[in-house]
C-alpha cells in the first residue's frame, strides 16, 4: 500500500500558494473531527451504560483507530508541505502507525458488521467472543494483525548505506523504507487480501441483515433508514477500499489529465483518510440517539446529565448501527 501522505514535488515559490490551500483545507476538517471525537469518548467514560454495549465498544475502538490515523498522516503532511527534514528513527514510529491503523480500518468495520449480524441473529445465544466482557479479545487480534503488516514491511527492506538512522535527516516518507520490490510484492498481496475478505465479509452481513429486516415487516420510513444506514457504511467502505487501488488510478489520471503528482496525491489524502474519517462519527454517532441526545447537550448546554440506555429494541439498534 503506498502511503497516501506521500506527496511529490517541492515547495517552490509557484506552488506556495497552492500548499496554503492545501493546509488551510486540512486543517479545519482536522480540529472539527477532533472535537467531535473528544465529546464522544468523553461520553463513553461519563456512562457505564455504554462500555456494557459490544457495539459501542467497537466504536470506540474505531474512534480511537480514526484519530491515531489521521493524527499521524496530517502530521506527515504537514511536515511534508514544510519541507521539514528529521532522522528516521523519529519518522519510522509515524508511518508504522500511518500504515497500521489505515490497515486497521477496514477490519474493524468488517468486525462491526460481523458484531450487528450476531446480535440479530443470535440475540438469546451470544457467543461468548462477543460480549462486552470479553470483546477486548477480538479488538487486541485486530490491532495484533494491524500492527504485524508493517513490521514485516519495513524489516525486509535493505537500508540505504548513505542514511545513518539517528542522524540523517530525510523527508519522511514511506519510500525511505519502503522501496525495494520485494516490498512492493508484499504491499500488493497484503492490498488484495484485504480488500477480498472485508468486502465478502461486509456484502455477506449488511445483505442478510437488510433481509432481515424486510422480513420484519416494519414501517416504511423504518425500512427506507435501514436501507439508507447500509448505503452509508458502504460508501465509507468503498472510500477506505478505494485508496488500495491508489498506484492504479494515479498511473490512470496521469496518463488521461494534466494534474500534477503532487495534487493527485492530496487528492488521495484528503478523499481517502480525511473525509472517511470525518464520516465516522457522523455515520455511528450522531445517528444513534443516545449518542445524539448527549452530543447535544454537551454542546448546547454542556449538561452530563443525560443518562442513555443503550438497550433498546432489536429495530433500534439495527437503524442506528
Amino acid at each position: 500500500m503506498q502511503n497516501l501522505t506521500e506527496f511529490p514535488g517541492n515547495g517552490t515559490s509557484h506552488n506556495r500558494l497552492s500548499v496554503v490551500i492545501k493546509v488551510c483545507v486540512v486543517i479545519p476538517f482536522f480540529c472539527v473531527f477532533l472535537c467531535l471525537i473528544v465529546v464522544m469518548l468523553h461520553i463513553f467514560a461519563s456512562h457505564r451504560q455504554f462500555l456494557d454495549s459490544t457495539r459501542y465498544i467497537l466504536f470506540a475502538n474505531m474512534l480511537i483507530n480514526d484519530t491515531l490515523q489521521l493524527l499521524s498522516s496530517v502530521l506527515l503532511f504537514l511536515f511534508f508541505m514544510g519541507q521539514v527534514k528529521f532522522a528516521l528513527v523519529y519518522c519510522v514510529p509515524l508511518l508504522f502507525f500511518s500504515t497500521a491503523t489505515f490497515q486497521n480500518t477496514p477490519l474493524i468495520l468488517a468486525t462491526m458488521s460481523l458484531e450487528r449480524y450476531v446480535a440479530i441473529f443470535y440475540p438469546l445465544q451470544c457467543p461468548a467472543a462477543w460480549r462486552s466482557d470479553r470483546i477486548w479479545i477480538i479488538i487486541l487480534s485486530l490491532w495484533l494483525i494491524s500492527c504485524i503488516s508493517p513490521l514485516i514491511l519495513f524489516s525486509i527492506g535493505k537500508s540505504d548505506p548513505a542514511v545513518d538512522i539517528l542522524s540523517t535527516p530525510v523527508f519522511c516518507k514511506v519510500s525511505r523504507v519502503s522501496s525495494s520490490p520485494i516490498q512492493g510484492l508484499f504491499r500488493a498481496a497484503i492490498d488484495i487480501f484485504f480488500f477480498a475478505v472485508v468486502a465478502v465479509v461486509i456484502l455477506f452481513t449488511y445483505v442478510r441483515i437488510l433481509l432481515e429486516t424486510r422480513k420484519l415487516r416494519q414501517d416504511k420510513v423504518s425500512v427506507s433508514k435501514a436501507m439508507h444506514t447500509v448505503l452509508l457504511h458502504g460508501f465509507q467502505l468503498l472510500l477506505c477500499m478505494l485508496a488500495f487501488t491508489q498506484p492504479i488510478i494515479v498511473t490512470l489520471i496521469v496518463l488521461h489529465a494534466n494534474w500534477l503528482p503532487e495534487h493527485i496525491s492530496f487528492f488521495f489524502f484528503f478523499c481517502f483518510i480525511v473525509i472517511p474519517r470525518f464520516l465516522s462519527p457522523l455515520i455511528y454517532g450522531f445517528r444513534d440517539q443516545s449518542l445524539r441526545a448527549c452530543i447535544g447537550k454537551k454542546f448546547l448546554c454542556g449538561s452530563n446529565k443525560v443518562k442513555p440506555s443503550v438497550r433498546g429494541k432489536l429495530q433500534d439498534n439495527l437503524l442506528a448501527s
